[in-house]
């Protein structure tokens, strides 16, 4: 990085530096354990010789007992993409209006997340509902581990609330659909044949002023192998916006290379793959308690409030724990 040429070439830069970050997110921790474990030794030692300071160890122990567990956590981020950034995308499902705005409030406690994590978040997409909520949107959540942490969120999540859009107050049950892929560089493993892509050019809708209806910038990619469909209207320009789609269309195929091999791995021992785009993996109640439950690993919370204010990293941790114990 001191390199006078390194900022020469600002995609590959900001690669090696989202990389260093990587590294650190694992080597600093690591430092700090192996320091204070050292001062830990030298307290047992000083403490034989004057047993007042043995007060302080098990305070010391706690500190190192936290630290290795963060450690053992970050080790199950051992995955061909578990380093990278996360493209996350939501779809309303199920459930009317109530779905659209489930779906919003979704986008919210990921973004929150993603900022209590000290990430970059970068809204891709959004196809706003007319009346209220989302219809769709993709984020980029850009920091250490973020894929690997968040990959686990794929699938379906079910709200259980009093409807705000019903007269009569009635409980409404709603689904939205969650897709994590990892965000990879274009000269990775996947490759676009122009041969395989059909692309469609249109109208942005929804929230952007004048610019909206008077320019056909918004793209749409379909993987026509695949059938995946990836689309982009975010921003002004056509050409950013079908880099973005490219981009994202990228990052689905590697989700879909990274799911056959973890499906091929299933097989092996006579399993079904744990996690899935149509499986329904966490469960949210505002009525008749208020509580956060996840499916897989029965880890729940007691706050609604809390968890859409983005504290979900309890969920995050349980799954990675999950997971290795029902490979």
């Amino acid at each position: 990085m001191a390199q006078p040429e390194f900022w020469g070439n600002q995609e590959r830069a900001q690669a090696t530096v989202a990389e260093l970050k990587t590294v650190n997110a694992v080597l600093r921790p690591l430092r700090e354990l192996i320091d204070q474990s050292g001062d830990l030794e030298a307290l047992v030692e000083m403490a034989e010789e004057d047993e007042s300071l043995a007060a302080e160890a098990p305070a010391q122990i706690e500190q190192l007992e936290a630290l290795l567990a963060d450690l053992e956590l970050k080790g199950l981020l051992n995955g061909p993409h578990d380093a990278a950034a996360a493209i996350l995308t939501i779809n309303a499902r199920d459930g009317g209006l109530d779905a659209n705005d489930w779906a919003e409030m979704l986008l919210r406690m990921y973004t929150h997340w993603g900022e209590d994590q000290g990430y970059e978040v970068e809204l891709l997409d959004r196809q706003d509902n007319e009346q209220a909520g989302i219809q769709s949107a993709s984020v980029a959540i850009r920091g250490p581990m973020a894929y690997g942490y968040l990959k686990g969120e794929t699938g379906m999540h079910r709200l259980v609330r009093i409807s705000p859009f019903n007269a009569e107050g009635k409980r409404q049950t709603s689904f939205a659909a969650i897709d994590v892929s990892p965000e990879i560089n274009n000269d990775a493993e996947i490759e676009l044949r122009d041969e395989d892509i059909r692309e469609d050019v249109f109208r942005a809708s929804g929230a952007g002023g004048q610019h909206v209806n008077k320019t056909s910038s918004a793209i749409r990619l379909t993987h026509i192998p695949t059938g995946v469909v990836v689309q982009c209207q975010n921003e002004r320009s056509q050409h950013k916006n079908r880099a973005t789609a490219q981009k994202m269309l990228r990052a689905r195929l590697a989700r879909i290379e990274e799911e056959k091999r973890e499906a091929e791995q299933a097989a092996k021992y006579n399993e079904r793959p744990k996690v899935g785009f149509g499986s329904q993996i966490r469960n949210y109640f505002l009525h008749p308690d208020q509580r956060v439950k996840d499916a897989r690993t029965g880890f729940q919370v007691g706050s609604f409030q809390a968890v859409m204010d983005g504290k979900i990293q309890g969920f995050l941790d349980a799954f990675l724990r999950w997971r290795v114990e029902n490979q």
